[in-house]
């Protein structure tokens, strides 16, 4: 129920966005927008305007008023994913929107109240990047008054089985089948000891292609990506496996 801002830590591929939007749901504002804003896929030119909006003229090739991502969330939750990309020029703003609750949109002279909550994740060491002079410190200690770490999978594999599970129910309810196809013994040895640099989307992925491909029956060794079913601890192993 709280209204403080968050940033979300983990490497790519650990859920953070999946993270950012169950804590929206569970809020008072889960009646109000979603919005996802990738820092990262923004051009640095295009930033201020992607996140703040812009009036008509304010630069070559604004052909008309734009709406910014922090309007778009007005009264619900934005997300900005890879929070570390944003440019420090950027940095600035934001941190004034934080601060105030306001925005100006680009080229306009408007002062436009904001109703949000602004949940931030990044793949990055931001601290580092604050020692670096790469990240501003006053805005990493706005953006990280309730900080989340989400470890990488290959640090709680526990997790693994209930992941599986739910992965698999997921893609057989989208083939229409009733029961979910066991995984061989060997199957689950693998997925257990694998370090999955991908993480859990790495391990959605592998699970889907499994499934797809084994329908009914065991999913198999055989069902799994090539470097998974290769993979033995700090080695890979070259060659076929049984597919038992």
């Amino acid at each position: 129920a709280s209204e403080a801002t968050v940033l979300i830590e983990g490497e790519t591929g650990t859920g953070k966005e999946v993270l950012a939007e169950e804590i929206h749901k569970n809020s008072p504002r889960k009646k109000g927008p979603f919005i996802v804003t990738d820092c990262g896929a923004i051009p640095e030119q295009l930033m201020e305007s992607e996140l703040f909006g812009h009036v008509k003229g304010s630069f070559t090739g604004a052909s008309s008023d734009r709406t910014g991502a922090f309007e778009l969330a007005d009264g619900g939750t934005l997300f900005l994913d890879e929070i570390g990309e944003l440019p420090l020029h950027a940095q600035v703003r934001l941190l004034r929107v934080l601060q105030q609750k306001e925005i100006e949109r680009v080229g306009g002279e408007e002062v436009i109240p904001v109703d949000i909550r602004v949940i931030a994740a990044t793949n990055r060491d931001l601290s580092k990047m604050v020692a670096d002079g790469t990240f501003r410190e006053d805005l990493y200690f706005r953006l990280s008054v309730f900080p989340i770490h989400i470890p990488p999978l290959r640090q709680r594999k526990q997790d693994i089985p209930a992941l599986v599970d739910f992965f698999v129910g997921n893609k057989i309810r989208k083939f229409g089948y009733r029961d979910k196809p066991p995984l061989a013994p060997n199957a689950w040895d693998r997925l257990q000891s694998y370090e999955w640099p991908g993480n859990v989307r790495e391990l959605r992925n592998a699970i889907e292609r499994a499934t797809a491909l084994r329908h009914y029956e065991k999913l198999a060794v055989e069902d799994l990506p090539e470097k998974i079913r290769a993979y033995r601890g700090s080695q890979v192993v070259l060659g076929g496996d049984d597919p038992t």
